[in-house]
């Protein structure tokens, strides 16, 4: 079983510490709805978390293998693109999970991409709520963006 599949295997049963094992330590995810990379492992399963439980009728439907320039270094990885489809708030979500794997395997690099823009501003508010609700981010001060 590859580590895509591991991977799907894992989101399909909502398996924080199956996807934990699937990552680097130093792992990169890029968001289509946030500037800056989320880094490492620790934070990139914190907004797995509150993934999970936002997105609804999360599920599969494609995949692609080959390899790609990764944003870290500029080095070709292995990689594969997942396809995939869900709903947040009412809006039907299209979308993409890149995958790069470093020399073991592991996930080394994660990047999402959405459409529509609809959808991507709903999932960037609920995915924000749920980071404050966590913890894991500080809640904007009144009248200022997070």
């Amino acid at each position: 079983m590859t580590t895509a599949d591991r991977f799907r295997a894992a989101v399909d049963a909502r398996d924080l510490t199956g996807l934990a094992a699937l990552f680097t330590e130093d792992v990169r995810l890029y968001s289509p709805v946030k500037f800056t990379p989320f880094e490492g492992r620790d934070q990139v399963l914190g907004l797995f978390g509150v993934l999970l439980r936002t997105f609804e009728d999360f599920r599969y439907v494609g995949r692609y293998s080959g390899t790609a320039e990764t944003s870290t270094d500029g080095s070709e990885a292995p990689s594969e693109v997942l396809l995939f489809r869900a709903t947040v708030e009412g809006r039907q979500i299209h979308g993409i999970d890149l995958l790069h794997f470093d020399e073991k395997g592991l996930i080394k690099e994660f990047t999402v991409m959405v459409r529509p823009q609809s959808a991507v501003q709903a999932l960037g508010a609920a995915v924000l709520a749920g980071l404050v609700a966590d913890g894991l981010v500080p809640s904007a001060a009144p009248g200022r963006p997070a």
